[in-house]
């Protein structure tokens, strides 16, 4: 079965509200997925300045900080060196594999730490390119059926082969995923690609499978007769995927299938921002500068980041793009909360980030202290 026309929604409008729910378990669906898609990007509240603030009545006040609050925790993706890089390598792999059909595609593996927005780039990309393969070819396939050029599917610590068959059938929201075999599954999910002109399959958290036991060996066979006879790259999200074997070369039989599964597969990955270099710099005040620009704070100042808390935030973050957001994100509900309406140390040291920022902030602090390292370039840009 396949997924068939459908009467749109009526008000095609979709206001900010329509972002909430958008979580990861939403993406899971298609009709989650094309929400993603298609609901228009958040406008930035009007920056007000404190005697406007004061001038406000309590009911407008409250809704000012409301639009705020949700502003300020959706502040991403920022356009980052790394975001563009990666975005660049994804278009020539993805665009390089319009072969015919009797040629295997090659297939992508970002593997960088947690906190780097691997999977924030990864959904920025398959976003366009929905977009791009909705324009050139139409929401719909020649035989009638909804085209979905993107297929997300999430794995846990226990996914099997049926596992995933069965997460594949949850995002077309087939009748036949509640019941059925492994290879039913599996021939009901590519019918459903097939039907439905997939082309970027995306699998995410990776890493909870275990790739050397039976079930990994299963799916990367899987994966493998996916690439090879269905139309589709195969774009893979993890933690640490070399060390867990998927590159892995051996002798015995298992590790000849992964190994094969690494010929096929080029590894991709998102590095952290850096101060050692002039380029790392400069790479960094301009990220600070464009957040910056972002924020809705009263008293805010050009420089407020870029110059005053450039050596702070990195520390706080240690240069991971996902820790900075979340402090930025968390001072600044606590300056409109408490009126403060700006960033500085004081407030933000009474913000608690991620674990593995914290345990690294203090070797960071004292080395940008004795100015052994600084996150300062020589010549500032605005």
């Amino acid at each position: 079965m396949t997924a068939r026309r459908q009467q749109p929604a009526s008000g095609e409008a979709q206001s900010a509200d329509s972002h909430a729910g958008l979580d990861n378990l939403t993406l899971a669906r298609k009709e989650g997925w094309r929400s993603f898609v298609t609901t228009p990007a958040r406008s930035q509240p009007e920056p007000l300045s404190a005697k406007e603030l004061r001038r406000l009545g309590e009911g407008a006040l409250a809704g000012y900080n409301k639009q705020r609050r949700i502003w300020h925790a959706n502040l991403g993706p920022l356009k980052t060196p790394q975001l563009t890089e990666l975005h660049e390598d994804l278009w020539d792999i993805v665009d390089s594999n319009v072969q015919d059909g009797d040629k295997a595609k090659g297939a992508i593996a970002i593997d960088a730490f947690p906190g780097l927005g691997k999977t924030t780039a990864v959904l920025a990309f398959a976003k366009k390119f929905h977009l791009r393969e909705i324009a050139e070819e139409g929401e719909f396939t020649e035989d009638g059926n909804e085209r979905w050029p993107v297929c997300r599917v999430g794995l846990t610590g226990n996914t099997g082969m049926k596992d995933f068959n069965r997460a594949m059938l949850e995002y077309f929201a087939h009748p036949g995923r509640t019941s059925g075999t492994t290879a039913q599954f599996g021939h009901r999910a590519l019918d459903c690609m097939l039907s439905c002109a997939v082309r970027l399959l995306i699998v995410d958290d990776l890493h909870f499978l275990r790739w050397r036991a039976t079930s990994g060996v299963e799916i990367s066979n899987h994966f493998k007769y996916i690439a090879n006879e269905f139309p589709v790259t195969l774009m893979f999200i993890g933690v640490g995927l070399a060390e867990r074997g998927l590159f892995s070369e051996g002798d015995s039989y298992a590790n000849a299938v992964l190994a094969q599964t690494g010929r096929r597969t080029t590894p991709l990955d998102m590095r952290p921002f850096t101060v050692d270099t002039e380029t790392g710099r400069r790479e960094w005040r301009q990220m600070l500068l464009a957040l910056e620009q972002r924020l809705v704070l009263a008293d805010k100042n050009l420089g407020m980041l870029a110059d005053a808390l450039s050596d702070y935030l990195f520390a706080r973050s240690t240069g991971h793009i996902g820790s900075l957001m979340t402090l930025i994100n968390r001072g600044c509900q606590r300056a409109v909360r408490t009126g403060a309406e700006r960033l500085d140390e004081e407030l933000l040291n009474g913000v608690k980030n991620d674990a593995a920022s914290e345990k690294a902030r203090q070797e960071l602090e004292a080395a940008l202290q004795a100015r052994r390292i600084t996150t300062r370039p020589r010549a500032k840009t605005r």
